[in-house]
């Protein structure tokens, strides 16, 4: 339907052209013939108008010259008798174009002919000395035959180029009519046009405006569905990593409680042994005694360090910045990277201060594995109503907009931050180290810590 009108808009704003078009280039062809025509007879009028007046000027010349003898009165005779020979002929070459008003053409030429012949005569009889002969001439009413006859000819052609002058006239009267009305019409085609145009283009502007408001609506929902299904996601995050959290702490005291007994139970038995084995065992008993001492040892070492990644004892024992110098002072021990620590206690609750933990934990654990840095630093400042930390290194560094997607720990920072309230940036690129800051609000209310449950095994 659009396409239609369209179409139909288009044809009749071509059509409109083609027929202003035409029409102004038919006037344009018919007016220019017509003013040729009218030029033509005015150019003849005027010419017919200057032979009978040039004809008058030699008559009345050479009746001057009769009465007078007065050689002065040949002059205007001799020179309209010139100019009239040279208006006959462009008469006559005018007239060739009207077969029908030659033949008067031909008689008026033949009576300016006979008039001058006339004028001739009495003027040379009249030089001659013959006075009875041009008294003669000029008594007959032959010379007055002649102009009526020249006057009636004149008044004639004028005539007919004045009613050639009329019909030319009337064709341009016809053409200036014909182009307005053919103008009018096409301008109410073209206001048609331009009204079919308006039309379509607000129904064009509707159809886009419902389009926009239809895209509108399915963006608004797909946003709002992306907010929904974001926050669904950060709340299951944020679930899994709180399960996680907690799975470390049940799996902690689990290891704590019943590996610790167990642990504890075979070094009473080994000690109980030694006891019973009397002042001098051999040393093959001996050394096997030794051996799983150390054993015992070494699994109760493992236990406790297992436990401290799991759930640190000393984060609820000691607090956040004791549990960050002990961090800070063996990742330096395993790694020999030198840790600088500059903490301060911060009013955080117990969530708050795990994430801090964490996020400590994990910044250390990727200087190790990637940074190939030699002096780290960790700041943790108290402003009341905030804490921030900082962890920056002079390792290699990166840049944080090449980072695979496929690399989680730096996004399992920030929503570890961002879901315990507060803000991480992060400032790194290629040789100029790393450095992670994060902010949490405060919490103003005394942190309560819960107690561990039980010591740790020795």
């Amino acid at each position: 339907m659009r396409w239609t009108r369209t179409r139909l808009s288009l044809l009749l704003a071509v059509f409109a052209a083609a027929v202003l078009l035409a029409i102004s280039e038919t006037g344009f062809k018919e007016s220019t013939a017509a003013l040729q025509h009218i030029e033509a007879a005015a150019r003849t009028r005027a010419s017919l108008n200057r032979v009978l007046q040039r004809v008058l000027d030699a008559e009345t010349g050479s009746r001057g010259f009769l009465l007078t003898g007065d050689a002065r009165y040949l002059e205007p005779y001799n020179q309209a008798v010139t100019e009239i020979g040279r208006d006959l002929d462009t008469l006559s070459a005018e007239y060739t174009a009207y077969p029908g008003d030659a033949a008067v053409m031909v008689q008026l030429t033949r009576d300016v002919q006979r008039k001058l012949a006339e004028m001739e005569l009495s003027v040379r009889m009249r030089k001659q000395g013959n006075e009875d002969a041009w008294k003669f001439v000029l008594m007959t009413d032959v010379g007055k035959e002649h102009m009526d006859a020249i006057r009636a000819e004149t008044a004639q052609l004028v005539q007919l180029s004045s009613a050639r002058m009329a019909v030319s006239q009337d064709q341009v009267q016809r053409t200036l009519m014909l182009s307005r009305f053919g103008i009018a019409a096409v301008s109410l085609a073209a206001v048609l046009a331009f009204a079919l145009y308006l039309r379509q283009t607000r129904a064009l502007r509707r159809a886009d405006e419902v389009q926009q408001e239809v895209l509108q609506r399915e963006r608004d929902q797909l946003e709002q569905l992306v907010r929904e299904r974001t926050a669904t996601l950060a709340e299951l995050a944020t679930h899994l990593q709180n399960v996680r959290e907690e799975e470390r702490g049940h799996l902690a005291r689990e290891l704590h409680d019943e590996l610790g007994a167990l642990l504890t139970a075979a070094k009473l038995d080994v000690a109980r042994l030694k006891s019973r084995l009397g002042p001098s065992p051999s040393p093959e008993v001996t050394q096997r005694l030794q051996h799983l001492t150390e054993s015992l040892n070494s699994g109760i070492a493992l236990k406790r360090r297992i436990i401290e990644d799991l759930r640190p004892s000393s984060l609820a024992n000691l607090g956040l910045t004791a549990s960050l110098e002990i961090l800070a002072r063996e990742f330096s021990e395993r790694s020999g990277i030198e840790v600088v620590t500059s903490l301060e206690p911060p009013q955080l609750d117990e969530a708050q201060q795990l994430t801090v933990y964490r996020l400590v934990q994990e910044s250390l654990t990727n200087v190790g594995k990637y940074a190939r840095a030699k002096h780290v630093e960790i700041n943790l400042r108290d402003f009341g109503r905030h804490a921030e930390v900082e962890i920056r290194d002079d390792g290699q560094g990166f840049d944080p907009a090449r980072v695979k997607p496929s690399t989680h720990g730096l996004a399992g920072m920030r929503h570890r931050v961002e879901a315990a309230g507060g803000r991480l940036t992060l400032d790194a690129a290629p040789g100029r180290g790393t450095r992670i800051r994060a902010v949490l609000r405060a919490d103003t209310r005394e942190s309560h810590l819960p107690q561990p449950a039980a010591s740790t095994a020795d």
